[in-house]
């Protein structure tokens, strides 16, 4: 039975979260020199239609076809065999649009790793590799039946499946890939801040789509979804902002950061917690990966647009904090706070097997690529910009 309030809504959230990947372009096109400001916005654009056609492909049936010893889906649903326009509450042809947007977003927010410094020709053969070989298991573990799904892990829109996995991938492409040329010694301040708050604003209003949509049906879980996902990036901003503000100002990049944060560390938990913990949550997380921003950048590390510190470390925090707020009343599951100290036990093994496995594959994909065709571009193609380099354009003032 198809439900036509439910399908609607539904197209709207799938909607909202395909604006997201524009918006991590818009973010990090902002935070990036001006002469590689294209170049950051195309390759979000780049993931989202290479993601698009991998999940028609293959995609989908590795994440969400017959489970294989809790590993991956089968090769059932290649090229969307038996997937139409009947389904259970949606057409499972939505259900597959909603599930691949996800897959566009998380591979652009990967693009962090390698700002100002990849070839286009490498980061489409290295985002093919990765989405397959990385992102559809995760996928498969959570939200396919896979063994996390059986061990009971709580991730209700992308804890680990979506933030975990791209910011710890991200940390590893930027190891094999290397430091930008003058990093560390010349200054690389972003180009445009008004148009990374712009990214950071599309990406608040779209997280409303990757959250309440989760829920699939246009109910209370979804509504209980939407809210918290709104206090919990509040809170976030608010912490973040202050803590920068003792330590000196309070930057308009960092506020908006912080609410990132909050969203990333609701993202697992907006199923299963309620309004005071998105307080406490997103306030956690603002600190938490204030904190992690802190560490990378004094130990010299180039992930600068900070997929690491704040998707990756706030992914963790969130899936941590689920195992200790959720509530029965909410999502069917209580946690640590609700005499079930067992969830955070399940969490654990969840984000540190993710953290791994995310890091590990990643890591060797990016070397395989590098060694067969170079993953960066030359010197003196870096150093007049990735735009003119790469597409031929500048921007013009």
């Amino acid at each position: 039975m198809i439900d036509s309030g439910a399908t609607a809504f539904i197209l709207v959230c799938t909607a909202m979260v395909m604006l997201m990947t524009p918006g991590v372009g818009l973010f990090y096109g902002g935070l990036v020199r001006r002469k590689n400001l294209i170049s950051m916005i195309a390759l979000s654009f780049i993931a989202f239609s290479l993601v698009s056609i991998q999940w028609i492909v293959c995609g989908y049936s590795l994440s969400f076809g017959p489970d294989i010893l809790g590993l991956v889906g089968g090769l059932e649903h290649a090229f969307l065999q038996g997937i139409g326009m009947d389904g259970d509450g949606i057409p499972d042809l939505l259900f597959v649009a909603f599930q691949m947007v996800f897959a566009g977003l998380t591979l652009a927010i990967v693009t962090s790793g390698v700002a100002e410094r990849i070839k286009i020709s490498s980061f489409l053969i290295f985002g093919l590799l990765w989405t397959t070989l990385v992102y559809d298991p995760l996928a498969h573990w959570a939200w396919g039946g896979g063994w996390a799904a059986q061990l009971g892990a709580l991730d209700f829109a992308g804890g680990t499946v979506v933030h975990i996995s791209s910011g710890f991938s991200a940390l590893a492409l930027a190891l094999v890939i290397g430091k930008r040329l003058g990093f560390g010694g010349h200054g690389m301040e972003p180009n445009n801040i008004p148009l990374a708050l712009l990214g950071g604003a599309l990406l608040w209003f779209g997280w409303f789509g990757f959250n309440a949509g989760s829920a699939l049906a246009a109910d209370g879980l979804a509504a209980n979804a939407f809210i918290v996902t709104n206090i919990s990036a509040a809170s976030g901003a608010l912490a973040w902002l202050c803590a920068a503000w003792i330590r000196g100002r309070p930057g308009s990049i960092g506020m908006i950061s912080g609410a990132i944060a909050g969203l990333v560390a609701i993202t697992p938990a907006a199923g299963f917690v309620g309004p005071m913990a998105a307080i406490a949550i997103g306030a956690g997380a603002g600190l938490f990966c204030y904190g992690a921003l802190v560490f990378r950048v004094r130990k010299g590390l180039d992930e600068s647009l900070d997929a690491w510190a704040i998707h990756g470390m706030g992914g963790i925090f969130g899936a941590l904090a689920t195992g200790v707020f959720a509530v029965a009343a909410i999502g069917g599951v209580d946690g640590l706070l609700y005499g079930n100290p067992g969830q955070i036990f399940i969490q654990l093994v969840d984000v540190g097997v993710v953290v791994a496995y995310s890091f590990g594959v990643t890591y060797v994909i990016a070397r395989v690529v590098d060694a067969a065709m170079g993953l960066r571009v030359t010197e003196d193609e870096e150093y007049v910009g990735l735009d003119i380099a790469q597409h031929g354009e500048s921007v013009r003032v």
